[in-house]
């Protein structure tokens, strides 16, 4: 019998008020909740934000409010066993998020979007293009490597950007129980943002309470690590095998890459493509390093990742 945390929270309580409406839309089977800000109209281009492990949709509160004060229709989500979106018992590879993504896509009424990825949510953004072609106009990834070499190399040696902090949360993720517990009960959420964040004084208690609330919500926190279990043991399986094939082969879409130059876990050293690469996988290609941010750069440099977000999106999907 599984036993509900008496420390639970209910999801109703992360659907924060702001300059944004919430709702919930069917796809791919599940039902999932989308913060959205801008324009009603569909003529509008879509910006589809997707969060990180420990994260949910209002990882994007910032980005939600200036991409809407400059024309876009945003939506950022909460994935699959994360905040108010459904809580299924599988489903957590990255090919069934890719389709639902593509799903809430179709959902809100648009024949593709932008897709903006931040951590794992970024891994998720480098594959709609390579499975869910017609989806993706564009993709930007924040604190988000590439997930395969120009040879095909699994994770763990792309571009020596993984660090020891990285490997050691996702064995220690693969323990039964233990680390749900842990994040919902312990200090782990607040040692894994600190050591990964990178930047002294990040998160606040304030942000932090938040964060822990949204672990709180039944089944979240196991949803969110059989993310992570999923990443690590695809690395070695055929089914990660069949994913960097299909990324090898994705259909080439413009790329913005944000990686901040503190990150504790994805490391920002060789994080780039290199010229050849780039030139290869996208249709245009662009790198930018936040000196202030670490693995959570829209968070930690709001003001510059909107900038480089508006910037970019002006040139790739300019307002009609």
């Amino acid at each position: 019998m599984t036993t509900i945390d008496p420390g639970a929270v209910d999801a109703s309580v992360l659907l924060v008020d702001g300059p944004w409406r919430h709702r919930f839309v069917t796809a791919n089977g599940s039902r999932f909740h989308v913060a959205v800000a801008g324009p009603d109209e569909r003529e509008a281009p879509l910006v589809v934000l997707l969060h990180s492990v420990l994260g949910f949709w209002w990882s994007w509160r910032h980005q939600l409010v200036a991409l809407a004060d400059a024309g876009y229709r945003v939506a950022a989500m909460d994935l699959r066993g994360t905040g108010a979106s459904d809580k299924p018992p599988s489903g957590y590879d990255v090919p069934t998020l890719v389709a639902d993504v593509s799903g809430v896509v179709r959902s809100l009424g648009a024949d593709d979007a932008v897709v903006v990825g931040t951590g794992t949510g970024g891994d998720v953004a480098w594959a709609v293009p390579a499975l869910a072609p017609d989806v993706a106009r564009a993709v930007a990834v924040l604190a988000a490597p590439r997930p395969v070499g120009p040879d095909g190399a699994a994770p763990s040696t792309v571009r020596g950007t993984t660090t020891v902090r990285s490997w050691r949360s996702l064995v220690y993720a693969q323990v039964p129980g233990l680390p749900e517990r842990s994040l919902t009960r312990g200090d782990l959420l607040a040692r894994l943002l600190d050591a990964w964040g990178g930047v002294p004084g990040w998160p606040d208690a304030a942000t932090l309470a938040v964060y822990r609330d949204a672990l709180r919500v039944p089944f979240a926190a196991h949803s969110q690590l059989e993310q992570l279990r999923w990443l690590a043991r695809s690395t070695s399986r055929t089914d990660g095998a069949r994913l960097r094939t299909a990324l090898l082969k994705a259909r080439p879409v413009p790329v913005l890459q944000v990686h901040g130059a503190h990150d504790g876990l994805r490391s920002a050293h060789r994080a780039a493509l290199s010229t050849t690469e780039a030139a290869r996988c996208t249709t245009g290609y662009r790198f930018e390093t936040v000196t202030a941010a670490g693995h959570f750069p829209a968070e930690q440099s709001p003001d510059l990742v909107n900038t480089l977000l508006t910037d970019w999106l002006a040139g790739i999907a300019p307002i009609p």
